[in-house]
């Protein structure tokens, strides 16, 4: 070998593909949906490619990812009535609170759009007596 030729570096795979379970791509794609989250930086950090990671992404969301998906936030129909009037049906019975999906995830926010366009946000654990204060004085404005 000559003073001038660079050596030549022989990479060989060391490794197998990893195989992943359903439960822990389901994991790796919820960790990349959460709020505030860069999916690249998840990607990264469980070492895998982001064209990977949205593959599962796609997957779930097309129920072909054979894992658990959490329970998606539903809506109820809301009538404000009177003050002092009665419903006339009960109000219906959520079958699970959103945090049973997952249960470190913190209380989604409630969002209420009124009539006028003003848009109110409180959390899930608001009192039930200080939201229908605020929502009658903006009802009087």
């Amino acid at each position: 070998m000559s003073v001038l030729e660079k050596p030549v570096e022989v990479i060989t795979r060391g490794e197998r593909r990893r195989v992943w379970t359903d439960a822990q791509k389901r994991d790796i794609v919820l960790e990349s949906l959460e709020p505030g989250g860069s999916p690249v930086a998840v990607a990264r950090r469980h070492g895998v490619g982001t064209g990977l990671l949205y593959t599962w992404r796609r997957q779930m969301v097309e129920g072909q990812l054979k894992a658990l998906m959490p329970a998606a936030p539903s809506f109820v129909p809301v009538a404000a009535v009177p003050d002092g009037a009665v419903a006339a049906v009960d109000p219906p019975v959520p079958e699970a609170p959103c945090s049973a999906a997952r249960p470190d995830a913190a209380p989604a926010p409630i969002e209420i759009v009124l009539p006028d366009g003003v848009m109110v946000r409180v959390s899930a654990a608001v009192e039930a007596a200080a939201l229908r204060r605020v929502l009658a004085a903006l009802g009087r404005r």
